[in-house]
C-alpha cells in the first residue's frame, strides 16, 4: 500500500483543538499536583475530551453514533495526549476496548450473514479499521441495520451484534468507559490471554456465567464502567463484566507513570455476559492489543516531540560562559541526532495508523515497527530533556520527570521494543543471527 504519511486538515484541526484544551486544563503544574492524589485521573477533562470533542467515538462508525473517523485521527489526538502527559483513560477505552468491540460487532454481523461480505478478506486477526477502508460502507450499513432492528424474538440481527453494538453506542457518546482486562505488558500477536475462567452459570433463565481469576496491572480499568474479560471455559471467549458488580475487586497499584493508573483485578464468581467466543474472541482481543500498541506509539511520538521542543527552548535561553548553551557543538549534535530519531519514528507511527485505517494486511508489521521505534525515541528524548535542562530538569516542579516516567512505562506496555523487534523478525521471515 502507498500510504499517505502526511497529516490531513481534519487531523491538524483536531490536534490544534486538543492542544488548546490541554494547555488550559492539563498544564504541567496541574498534572504534577494531580499525581499526588489518590485519584490521579482527571475525569472531568476526560468527559470533555470524550463527549464534547468526540475522541471517544473517533473509531466508531456514524451508524453507531460515532464520528466515523479512523486510526489516523485517533493517532493525531494521541500525540497531543502524550505531549501533555494527559491523565485521562483514553487509551484503554477509546482505543483498546473500542477496537475489541468493533471486531466483535463485525464478527457478529458476519455470523448472522453467514460470513458473506461483513469482513474484508484481508482483515487478518481483527487488525482492520473500524470505520474506513474499502469495506467501510458495507460494514456501516450492516451495523446500522442490525443495531436499529426492531426488538423481539424474531430480531436475529439485533441479537447478532448484542451486546457489542449497544456498548459502542454508549462509548461513542462518552457515557461509558471500558477497559480490556489484560496485563499491561501483553503484546499483540501473543496467545489468547485467558486471564479468567468460567466457574459456573448465572441465575436460572439468565445467559450469564460466573468468572473467577486474578489479573495484575491492568491499564485504565480503575475508572472503567465495564470490563471486557478474556476467559477460558466452555466456550472460551470475551465476556462483559460490570465493574461495580459483586465479586469484582479493583486494587490500585503504585506505578512508575503516575499519570496512567494501573490496578489489579480480582474476579470472585463475578457475573458476566458473553460478547463473542472462539476465533472471533481471539480476533477481538488481537484487534484491541494492536490498536493499543499503535496508538501508544503515536502518544510516545507526541511525548518525544514535546521533550525536544522544551529542550530546544531551554538551551536557547540558558547561558554559560557568556554563551547560550545551545550554541555549543556537543549540544547541537545531541539535539540533531534526537531530531533525526523522532523524524524516523514519526514515519513509522504514521504508517502504522495508516495501515490500520486502510485495512492493510501489512498492519502487524507496521505496528511492531512503530511501537519499537517510537518507544525508543520517547525514552531517549525524555532522558535528554532531563539532562540538558541541568539541575532544574531533576526537580519535581519541572515536567521533565512526567515525560521520562511515562516514556519508560509506555515502553513496556503492550510489548517492549525488543519484543516487537523479535515479532517483526518473524513477521518478515528474517532469520536470527544464530540461525
Amino acid at each position: 500500500m502507498s500510504a499517505d504519511l502526511l497529516y490531513s486538515e481534519t487531523e491538524r484541526d483536531l490536534a490544534a483543538a486538543l492542544s488548546d484544551l490541554l494547555a488550559d486544563r492539563a498544564a504541567p503544574a496541574d498534572v504534577i499536583a494531580r499525581t499526588e492524589r489518590t485519584e490521579a485521573y482527571d475525569l472531568k477533562l476526560w468527559r470533555t475530551v470524550a463527549a464534547e470533542i468526540g475522541v471517544a467515538g473517533l473509531l466508531i462508525p456514524e451508524a453507531l453514533g460515532g464520528a466515523g473517523a479512523s486510526y489516523r485521527e485517533l493517532g493525531a489526538a494521541a500525540e497531543q495526549f502524550g505531549a501533555f502527559a494527559a491523565p485521562i483513560p483514553y487509551l484503554g477505552s477509546a482505543a483498546v476496548a473500542t477496537a475489541a468491540l468493533l471486531s466483535a460487532a463485525r464478527a457478529a454481523v458476519a455470523a448472522d450473514d453467514g460470513g458473506a461480505g461483513a469482513m474484508a478478506p484481508d482483515d487478518q486477526g481483527g487488525f482492520g479499521s473500524a470505520s474506513s477502508g474499502p469495506a467501510a460502507a458495507v460494514r456501516a450499513a450492516q451495523l446500522r441495520a442490525a443495531a436499529q432492528a426492531p426488538a423481539g424474538a424474531g430480531s436475529a440481527a439485533r441479537a447478532a451484534v448484542s451486546p457489542a453494538a449497544g456498548l459502542l453506542r454508549r462509548l461513542a457518546d462518552g457515557s461509558l468507559t471500558a477497559a480490556l482486562v489484560v496485563t499491561a505488558a501483553t503484546r499483540p500477536g501473543a496467545p489468547f490471554p485467558a486471564v479468567a475462567r468460567i466457574t459456573g452459570r448465572g441465575d436460572s433463565g439468565s445467559a450469564s456465567v460466573k468468572l473467577t481469576g486474578r489479573i495484575p496491572a491492568v491499564i485504565d480499568a480503575l475508572t472503567a464502567d465495564v470490563l471486557l474479560v478474556p476467559a477460558d471455559g466452555v466456550p472460551s471467549g470475551l465476556y462483559l463484566v460490570e465493574a461495580t458488580a459483586p465479586g469484582v475487586h479493583r486494587t490500585p497499584l503504585v506505578s512508575l507513570d503516575m499519570t496512567r493508573q494501573l490496578c489489579d483485578i480480582t474476579l470472585d464468581a463475578a457475573e458476566a455476559r458473553q460478547v463473542v467466543v472462539g476465533a472471533a474472541a481471539e480476533a477481538a482481543v488481537s484487534a484491541g492489543l494492536a490498536a493499543g500498541a499503535a496508538i501508544l506509539a503515536a502518544e510516545q511520538l507526541g511525548l518525544a516531540q514535546r521533550s525536544l521542543d522544551l529542550t530546544i527552548e531551554y538551551v536557547k535561553q540558558r547561558r554559560q560562559f557568556g554563551r547560550q548553551i545551545g550554541s555549543f557543538q556537543a549540544v547541537k549534535h545531541r539535539l540533531a541526532d534526537l531530531w533525526t530519531t523522532i523524524t524516523l519514528a514519526r514515519a513509522a507511527s504514521r504508517y502504522a495508523v495508516a495501515c490500520l485505517a486502510g485495512d492493510d494486511p501489512d498492519a502487524p508489521v507496521a505496528v511492531a515497527l512503530a511501537k519499537s521505534a517510537c518507544c525508543e525515541a520517547a525514552v531517549t528524548a525524555a532522558q535528554e530533556c532531563v539532562q540538558l535542562h541541568g539541575g532544574i530538569g531533576f526537580t519535581w516542579e519541572h515536567p521533565a520527570h512526567l515525560y521520562l516516567k511515562r516514556a519508560k512505562a509506555a515502553s513496556v506496555t503492550f510489548g517492549t521494543p525488543g519484543a516487537h523487534r523479535a515479532a517483526l523478525a518473524d513477521l518478515v521471515n528474517l532469520p536470527s543471527p544464530d540461525a
